[in-house]
């Protein structure tokens, strides 16, 4: 299926994880080799409540799910993405999503807004060979206020100096969906790749 740009956007910002990157079955493959590291299980349904947020964030409720008294959060996404970095030759892009950015490349501008630290961030898009279509990166290492708040998108907008109501987001997660609503920006949700606009 073919995605299109609304043709009042003047920009484009691409959440990562499950949208420009077909990562999400490396990232679960990857959850479950920690949790087995902490003999403990992980429940899949963690990824789709809380896919656009940090990886700590995952950490303290893998933590609290399994009752890992004195674990500590970090050395769980220490493990989590040095894990995801050894296997990130394993990861393929989204390719109605990119066939979108590529069609746009070098006419509007364009940036990545992702929960994703800033190194996952970069592992990817440089596994992909996708790093040189962007004019700007915003991680979740670049904001407070990590996705459903609109900060990420927000900061987005201000890099590549267009007001957010002329941007469109794609997204593949909830919490990303209700920030690209909030940010008052158009929205291309790319799970069924139905088209929504949020703007005004």
């Amino acid at each position: 299926m073919v995605l299109e740009k609304h043709p009042k956007a003047e920009a484009l910002i691409f959440d990562l994880d499950g949208t420009l990157s077909d990562s999400l079955p490396v990232h679960i493959a990857t959850w479950h080799k920690v949790c087995a590291h902490y003999n403990c299980t992980f429940n899949e349904k963690i990824i789709e409540e809380m896919t656009g947020m940090p990886t700590i964030s995952f950490a303290e409720r893998v933590i609290a799910e399994n009752n890992l008294q004195g674990v500590d959060p970090n050395e769980i996404v220490k493990m989590k993405q040095e894990t995801f970095w050894d296997h990130a030759s394993l990861l393929k892009p989204h390719q109605p999503v990119v066939d979108l950015m590529l069609k746009y490349h070098g006419k509007i501008p364009m940036a990545v807004g992702t929960g994703a630290s800033r190194r996952s961030a970069e592992v990817q898009l440089e596994k992909l060979g996708l790093t040189k279509y962007f004019d700007a990166i915003v991680t979740a290492d670049d904001v407070t206020k990590h996705k459903p708040e609109p900060e990420t998108f927000l900061k987005c907008a201000e890099l590549l100096g267009i007001k957010a109501e002329n941007c469109q987001v794609l997204e593949d997660g909830v919490l990303g969906m209700e920030a690209a609503k909030t940010a008052g920006m158009y929205l291309i949700d790319v799970r069924p790749f139905t088209y929504e606009n949020f703007g005004q």
